[in-house]
């Protein structure tokens, strides 16, 4: 099989061949038909972040596919059927966070495409427990970018709490923001979109956005408090000044859910007004397996809709450029070539 192999961090990754792996007790082969490119998988090669992953290894957590092969104990899925495996890889399934519903911030998780290879590959394991079933009527490519931009989104306005007619700030307009909007409408939320490019302000008016604030020649905040300021803000800029600039726009009681990850920087948190607004701080990261199985559940309604182009796996340098300089209207697809 052909696999995007990093080889060594902030190198640009290889394209290898490599035997097809042998699925262990609980796991599965997967033949891949898609997988997303997320920007964690751009941190994940360059080892931006504290906890590096080790090469070589190949990326990807939005992979979708076909089961292969079962291995040892695997009796809930078949051969045939489309599945996504996310970046929740595996979790330990018995600790308090696991047994509360909180199996995304399980101490022994194994993220795919970190702690494991993952999909930027023509094949791959799965832990069979963790890879989600993909609705018939739910394409590869449209089902790879809601297996992280999506759930991590619509976890996210879970965390926040939103309910209809609150104002809901959305600042990053691309492949998690674009769908965000989609969640916060059906959440009957009033939507600001907040970004730096023409594209992707129109994109989100498109997909409903009530409010959009061009943060180039407007200040985020001053326009969120025109409209009494945000109930909830949901942070997916890569850019900590985005950060800032949007819980400058909070109401009171309002809440910053931060969801992106700049590999560098921190958010100045003003003391005395967080203090007597009432504001709240909150990281989220991901979604569990039944957000996945509910944003997948929401996809097939039709309540939502996935902006993507495809993309060779050879192109994957050039991919990651093009993200890099922003040029992505919304998320890049690997077309892995099993069809979608």
């Amino acid at each position: 099989m052909k696999a995007a192999v990093v080889r060594r961090l902030g190198e640009p990754l290889v394209i290898e061949e490599r035997p097809d792996p042998e699925p262990g007790p609980g796991q599965v082969r997967v033949r891949l038909e898609a997988s997303g490119l997320c920007h964690t998988d751009i941190h994940a090669a360059h080892g931006d972040w504290p906890v590096r992953p080790d090469p070589p290894f190949v990326p990807g957590h939005e992979g979708v596919g076909l089961v292969e092969s079962l291995g040892p104990g695997v009796t809930h899925l078949a051969v045939g059927q489309r599945v996504a495996v996310p970046w929740l890889g595996k979790a330990c399934g018995r600790c308090e966070h696991c047994l509360s519903g909180w199996e995304t911030l399980c101490e022994q998780q194994i993220n795919t495409g970190y702690g494991c290879d993952g999909g930027y590959a023509e094949k791959m394991l799965a832990w069979a427990d963790f890879a989600q079933p993909v609705p018939e009527n739910v394409s590869a490519f449209e089902a790879a970018p809601l297996t992280c931009a999506g759930v991590t989104t619509y976890k996210a306005l879970k965390v926040a709490q939103v309910r209809p007619a609150q104002l809901v700030a959305v600042s990053g307009i691309g492949g998690l923001g674009h769908l965000a909007v989609q969640y916060a409408k059906i959440a009957g939320a009033t939507v600001a979109a907040v970004d730096v490019t023409d594209d992707k302000l129109h994109l989100a008016a498109e997909l409903g956005a009530d409010i959009v604030i061009d943060a180039r020649s407007q200040d985020v905040g001053a326009e969120l408090k025109k409209h009494g300021g945000a109930h909830a803000a949901i942070a997916l800029a890569v850019n900590p000044a985005a950060f800032e600039a949007v819980n400058s726009g909070l109401r009171r009681g309002g809440k910053l859910v931060m969801v992106a990850l700049p590999a560098h920087g921190a958010l100045r948190v003003p003391i005395f007004d967080t203090v007597l607004n009432g504001t709240s701080v909150i990281g989220s990261i991901v979604g569990t397996r039944q957000d996945l199985a509910e944003v997948f559940q929401l996809h097939a309604a039709g309540r939502t809709k996935v902006i993507y182009e495809t993309r060779p796996l050879s192109a994957v340098n050039e991919s990651i450029d093009e993200v890099l300089r922003g040029d992505v209207k919304a998320r890049i697809v690997f077309d892995l070539g099993a069809g979608g």
